[in-house]
């Protein structure tokens, strides 16, 4: 029987950032399948737990620590609010800005996700040792956190 040879990584091989792509793939279909029944992507989990750990946040801090851009942050939150999962409300200091609030709708759904996230995070990582896990995260915030400045010489 021929056997083809494996696929040759080549100068990727190497590169930390293609395989955290790779594994950002892995994670996010996981994360897809666990989720579909609930419409839930990673990113309306993650606004919908941060709401919920900071009630009355405000939507540029909302989009500030999910890292998006203002329209995409309200388009996100048009769905939301129309699934009864969050509400806006002015703000009590400056009417310009929107406090952000979960509905006892979304405290619930919110409940049973963070089972289903806890499920996914288990069969994705579960194999390692918590300590492991532990310098993983401790890892990747070190680069979640770092600006770079782009140097280019011609």
């Amino acid at each position: 029987m021929n056997k083809k040879p494996s696929l040759s990584l080549g100068f990727l091989e190497g590169l930390i950032g293609f395989r955290l792509r790779l594994a950002q793939i892995a994670l996010f279909d996981d994360f897809e399948r666990a989720m579909r029944p609930f419409d839930i992507t990673p990113t309306r989990f993650g606004a919908l737990s941060l709401i919920d750990a900071n009630p009355g946040l405000s939507q540029m801090q909302l989009a500030k620590a999910i890292r998006l851009d203002r329209s995409t942050l309200v388009a996100l939150l048009d769905h939301l609010e129309k699934r009864s999962l969050v509400q806006r409300r002015p703000s009590a200091t400056d009417k310009r800005t929107n406090e952000l609030r979960l509905t006892p709708e979304g405290r619930l759904l919110l409940g049973k996700l963070k089972r289903r996230v806890q499920e996914h995070e288990k069969r994705m990582f579960g194999k390692l040792p918590a300590d492991e896990r532990a310098q993983l995260a401790r890892l990747l915030e070190a680069v979640s956190a770092m600006k770079t400045k782009q140097v280019i010489e011609i």
